[in-house]
């Protein structure tokens, strides 16, 4: 799957996918329940995790990278009642050259959040093979 149709909405939890754009908004689908709603863009801010990165040193690194690195590393995601250090930990290790100024706790979260949802919901598969070509 093409993450670039899968947004991230403020003031609502979780991922979402996007089904048409409109002039004054977006209608977006709710992935467990298939619900649509409109969401305005007066309201609300909408990004599309095709545009996240990871901060490292020398350049920001897609998220799509990032996620097929959590994959062929096979570590197990912190859970989420873990310590701020094994957080970074995990991090570090799949991604050595982040950037531990710039990439906060909260954002590491937000990562392994929405790669463990991704991944129940299958929709990384399509991604992995997709890099890999």
């Amino acid at each position: 799957m093409n993450l670039e149709n899968i947004l991230a909405v403020t003031g609502m939890p979780g991922l979402y996918r996007l089904i048409t754009t409109r002039n004054n908004g977006l209608i977006i689908e709710d992935f467990e329940s298939g619900k649509r709603t409109f969401i305005s863009l007066r309201k609300h801010q909408f990004t599309p995790l095709e545009s996240v990165g990871i901060y490292t040193y020398d350049d920001v690194v897609d998220l799509p990278e990032v996620f097929l690195k959590i994959q062929s590393s096979g570590l197990p995601i912190p859970d989420i009642s873990a310590a701020a250090s094994e957080y970074h930990k995990f991090l570090r290790e799949v991604l050595p050259e982040y950037d531990e100024d710039r990439v906060y706790l909260s954002d590491i979260k937000k990562l392994s959040k929405w790669y463990t949802f991704l991944d129940a919901q299958n929709l990384l598969v399509d991604t992995v093979s997709d890099e890999e070509e």
